[in-house]
């Protein structure tokens, strides 16, 4: 059963909105004022918030500008309750993240409609979509649903990639965002002595270089296919509008960009604190988890050995010293480019040491 907060100071209109909605099979919290609200809205976590704009202590927009500085309660679908139809209060309630409005006096099935209309919504967004181009398609076409988003661009253009061909250098100007289908694709920065420094490793289902995107419009780093590759172009306009215009997307496309994140800044400890030999057993590792499922499991992943060193951020001689000592171990076994984990449990212990 889903729970309804109900925030509404006239005692007449809460108790009948709280009848509609209990003769529905919802849960309903009541609330007679902002503050009452908020504090219910922490303690219960309600799946909808269904709220007054004109109130004492505390007005509707104030309700909604807690709730979603609350990581708890800053996706929950809000539903803004309003005597006044004037455009301005409107905008202003939208502006600040509300998902709709319901103009009083309204009929028994507006609001029915438009409280299971949200949840729904929100609970698909919440749930995500596949990582392929079907998926990618399915989120794109779901937010174009959305009244502010219908002008999304519908064509979005496929390219082919050859292996070692680059998508985008650092400091391009990103008018589209590459979407992963088929391949692989590294991420990397050069430095001032024509080092590089591997920022990401991308399979089919991540995008690529939308953190330039989000900065200033150009790439922060330079994309270079590890193989033949095929993506999808999303034009960054689109992006842009899936960001700013829509709550329940822009939270998808935050969760989906935080990861990604969290993965660089462990990559910088690593390279900060780890030796060499940690390193490449770490790189191994995530290789053999990020890519080893679209090949054979057998061979685990194939690279060259200068792409593998300057993902571990160390010379290729260096590196191949270490894979000798690691496969005379019988920690991993090689086959021309392909390298294989023989021991997991032993690999994992030398990234750990």
């Amino acid at each position: 059963m889903k729970t309804i907060l109900l925030i509404e100071d006239d005692a007449d209109v809460r108790d009948n909105t709280a009848e509609i909605l209990e003769l529905a099979n919802y849960r309903v919290l009541k609330a007679e004022n902002g503050r009452k609200g908020v504090d219910l809205a922490r303690k219960e976590t309600p799946d909808l918030v269904l709220c007054d704009i004109m109130m004492p202590e505390l007005d509707g927009y104030g309700v909604l500008h807690l709730l979603g500085r609350s990581p708890e309660t800053a996706e929950t679908p809000f539903i803004f309750l309003t005597a006044k139809a004037e455009r301005g209060d409107v905008r202003k309630g939208m502006e600040l993240g509300a998902d709709d409005y319901i103009t009083k006096p309204f009929e028994e099935s507006e609001l029915l409609n438009a409280i299971e209309g949200r949840l729904k919504r929100s609970e698909m967004f919440r749930k995500g979509f596949d990582r392929t181009v079907e998926g990618l398609n399915a989120f794109m076409d779901q937010a174009r649903g959305v009244a502010a988003l219908q002008d999304i661009s519908k064509d979005r253009k496929t390219r082919q990639v050859d292996r070692k061909d680059v998508l985008f250098h650092e400091g391009d100007e990103m008018r589209h965002v590459p979407f992963l289908i088929k391949g692989k694709v590294r991420t990397f920065k050069i430095n001032n002595d024509g080092k590089e420094f591997v920022t990401g490793l991308h399979v089919p289902g991540d995008f690529l270089g939308y953190m330039g995107l989000l900065e200033n419009g150009h790439a922060m780093e330079t994309a270079e296919a590890m193989e033949d590759c095929e993506v999808a172009l999303v034009p960054r306009e689109d992006l842009l509008r899936l960001l700013y215009r829509d709550r329940d997307v822009s939270m998808r496309l935050i969760h989906m960009l935080s990861h990604d994140v969290a993965e660089k800044q462990e990559r910088l400890l690593q390279l900060a604190y780890a030796s060499v030999r940690q390193r490449v057993a770490q790189a191994l590792l995530q290789l053999h988890d990020r890519f080893s499922a679209q090949g054979s499991k057998e061979l685990g992943v194939r690279i060259s050995r200068d792409d593998l060193a300057t993902i571990v951020g160390t010379a290729t001689e260096s590196l191949i010293r270490c894979l000798t000592d690691l496969k005379d171990e019988g920690l991993i076994n090689t086959q021309g480019r392909d390298i294989g984990i023989a021991d997991r449990r032993g690999l994992e212990r030398v990234a750990n040491l």
